[in-house]
């Protein structure tokens, strides 16, 4: 796996790279929470968080943690300079006025249209819906990244959910520990397999068609 680091943060490396300067980024818990660690030196950008930050830094070092500054999971962060606080009604109107660029998000599953099911499993306590249904709807670019497949081994992009929708043709880009897919209006594009995997391997563990780019790039980090 490139210079042995792991598919989470390969993952979260790759995501990075949809970010450019100037952008409102939201973060989702998980996965995306890695997404700060692994930008490019010298990009500016704002990392927003529906617990009422904007101007998220990476992750602090062991020991340097304030236990009054964390993300919306609940993990620590720090605080890049011009950073702000508000309360969490402002941090909802930012979403809902569109003024986030990129959500990314983790998921149970995404369907070939790029519904989106990210919000409970039936007959399991969780936390709740959160803000993934508002950003969902009016972030301007939405990614999720998760595992190609649950731990049952069953695939989470699948050709219709099966667990209740967070909202319906939404995701537009989904990054896996396998590859990368572009949602388009013809369903699903690969454009990037993760070293070491095959097309073979891929379309074995995806549970619904796809088409592959002419040109499949090689990710290894």
């Amino acid at each position: 796996m490139g210079m042995g680091i792991d598919s989470r943060n390969q993952m979260a490396k790759r995501a990075a790279e949809e970010i450019t300067n100037g952008m409102v980024v939201n973060l989702g818990i998980g996965i995306p929470s890695l997404v700060p660690n692994h930008l490019s030196k010298g990009t500016k950008v704002m990392f927003h968080a529906e617990n009422g930050i904007t101007g998220m830094g990476p992750s602090p070092i062991k020991g340097e943690e304030d236990e009054n500054l964390c993300n919306a999971g609940g993990f620590p962060i720090t605080l890049n300079s011009g950073g702000s606080y508000c309360d969490s009604a402002i941090a909802f109107g930012m979403i809902r006025r569109g003024r986030v660029d990129i959500t990314i998000l983790g998921s149970l599953q995404v369907s070939q249209y790029g519904d989106l099911a990210n919000w409970i499993v039936p007959g399991k306590k969780v936390p709740g819906m959160g803000g993934a249904m508002e950003l969902a709807q009016k972030a301007k670019k939405v990614i999720v990244v998760m595992s190609h497949c649950d731990k049952q081994g069953k695939p989470k992009i699948v050709s219709n959910c099966s667990l209740p929708l967070t909202s319906a043709a939404c995701v537009d880009l989904i990054i896996t520990d396998l590859a990368v897919f572009k949602v388009t209006e013809e369903g699903l594009l690969l454009t990037e397999l993760f070293a070491p995997y095959s097309l073979d391997y891929v379309m074995n563990k995806t549970g619904c068609e796809f088409k592959i780019c002419e040109n499949v790039r090689k990710l290894s980090y």
